[in-house]
């Protein structure tokens, strides 16, 4: 059903196109335009008629501004059904005007909560709360009234009232409803955060009922297949460095696929202390490596396994620098990799990297601070899986050897560098390394001593004198009896299970040491 507009609400913060909007308003179909304080302000100055909202209440803003629009005359005129002779009546016998627009896109608390040092009383002082009442009463009356909570959404509004003569569908009025509900609920989830973290709630901790809000920040090609439909949303004023925040330098759109990859990649990569690179493929890593220059890192990572290295997904965990971009685009090498990620790229790194490959994503997401924050979600049919994030488990210091032989200097450093890497396996996980690099990696299988088969296959020779990391307990020795025979000395994994004896006693009888972490890693 087609409305009319002859009366509209504004009241906003966000003012952006807001005098564009009422000048159509007014000038091509008439409309009356009644606002609060600054926004009246702006109109005015703007030179649109424009009358203030006292006018209609026939009472001041009070307490500074903090009640202005709760009043029977707005709320009448915005919730009288229109198809309802007594209500219209009702707003005749007090001389009530209809409202067919509003205008509010409420005060910018989540701006506000974000910035540095931010003081209790100006959060609080940036709750809205005549907007967000507003919002709802016209929300609900949508059969008859138009709502507007954001600059993006005049254009529509503008093109509905061009092709319908001043007036507005149904259709784009249930759509507004709809976006308006949204915003309120998102609005509240973030007011509900601040009080939550302002009161010293764990944001690790486990909630009795979940409120989300993600919001979406590009549409994407497809999911993991073509024939799935995907967008990547991210959390609201998100400002820590990670891929959600990570700033896209070069080459094409980013696929499903490369976010989740780019994830795991620079989720290990930051894991180390020391210039790191990792190598991901299919959320895998395939290759890693920290050395003390970047280009050896990256060097050692790629030569993990540079067969599945193809098309994969690099990250760095220190700016990438000449010398890196130029082993990186290595003529003879010939690589081909989808993106790579890192905290920044020395200029003349940058410039070459772009030249190099018209359609490498290159990713910039500053200076790496902390580790991954918040709760872990894996959705699930009907329902969502929520868990603390797998950080913090781990104290090297703790750590038991449990067989005669103690593991060499070498070995325990190789040992402490394989663990991390194990822990951003998928499980059954299987880690081979020599000293800090990953030379062979056995992932995702039912049985864990197959992983281990895979692990010294893709090492090779490299097996010989390299350490193992399992990310869970071993049930049989069967593990032990293979690493031993591909020529692994020193093995690392949670214990645990009701075989360790079985598996001391084969370490013992092949010479290998073996670490004892009391954690476990799996990753499904």
């Amino acid at each position: 059903m087609l409305r009319p507009i002859r009366r509209a609400l504004l009241s906003v913060s966000d003012k952006t196109g807001l005098i564009d909007f009422a000048r159509e308003l007014v000038t091509k179909y008439g409309v009356e335009l009644i606002a609060t304080g600054g926004t009246r302000k702006a109109i005015a100055d703007a030179g649109l008629p424009v009358k203030d909202i006292s006018e209609l209440t026939k009472f001041p803003e009070i307490l500074d501004g903090r009640v202005k629009t709760l009043h029977p005359a707005i709320y009448a005129g915005l919730l009288a059904k229109r198809d309802k002779p007594e209500h219209m009546s009702t707003l005749t016998e007090h001389s009530l005007p209809e409202i067919d627009l509003v205008v509010c896109n409420l005060y910018p608390f989540e701006q506000t909560v974000a910035k540095p040092g931010v003081t209790e009383a100006e959060a609080i002082e940036n709750i809205d709360i005549g907007g967000p009442c507003m919002v709802r009463a016209a929300a609900k009356n949508f059969a008859s009234v138009a709502i507007v909570t954001s600059p993006l959404q005049f254009k529509m509004v503008l093109s509905d009232l061009e092709t319908n003569k001043g007036c507005t569908t149904r259709q784009l009025r249930a759509a507004l409803a709809s976006n308006a509900f949204s915003r309120i609920a998102r609005y509240d989830i973030a007011i509900a955060d601040y009080f939550a973290s302002a009161n010293g709630v764990d944001p690790n901790q486990l909630p009795h009922t979940l409120l989300t809000s993600f919001e979406a920040q590009q549409g994407l090609r497809y999911g993991e297949n073509p024939h799935q439909e995907a967008a990547f949303y991210v959390e609201p004023n998100i400002n820590r460095p990670c891929v959600s925040t990570a700033e896209q330098l070069h080459g094409k759109e980013l696929s499903y696929n490369n976010i989740l990859d780019l994830d795991s990649a620079l989720n290990l990569a930051r894991e180390f202390a020391g210039p790191a690179c990792v190598v991901v493929k299919h959320n895998n890593p395939c290759g890693a490596a920290v050395s003390a220059k970047l280009v050896d890192a990256f060097n050692a990572a790629w030569d993990g396994d540079p067969l599945s290295a193809f098309g994969g997904i690099i990250a760095f965990n220190r700016p990438v620098d000449a010398d890196t971009a130029s082993a990186l685009m290595d003529p003879k090498a010939k690589r081909f990799v989808e993106c790579v990620i890192a905290p920044d790229y020395e200029p003349h790194a940058l410039d070459a990297l772009k030249k190099w490959k018209e359609n490498v994503r290159l990713l910039r997401t500053g200076e790496l601070t902390g580790g991954p924050q918040g709760l872990d979600y894996r959705r699930v049919d009907g329902g969502l899986l929520v868990q603390t994030r797998d950080t913090g488990a781990d104290n090297p210091d703790s750590w038991k050897c449990v067989t005669k032989r103690q593991p060499t200097e070498a070995e325990w450093h190789a040992l402490h560098f394989a663990w991390f890497v194990c822990k951003h396996v998928k499980s059954n996980a299987i880690v081979l390394a020599k000293d800090t690099r990953v030379v062979g990696v056995g992932a995702g299988q039912m049985s864990r001593v197959v992983s281990v088969e895979i692990a010294v296959k893709k090492a090779g020779e490299n097996s010989k004198g390299s350490v193992l990391a399992s990310d869970a307990f071993f049930p049989f020795p069967d593990n032990v009896h293979a690493a031993a025979a591909a020529g692994v000395t020193a093995i690392i994994q949670p214990g645990g299970s009701v075989k360790d004896k079985d598996s001391i006693e084969a370490c013992d009888q092949h010479g290998i040491a073996m670490l004892f972490t009391g954690v476990r890693h799996f990753r499904h």
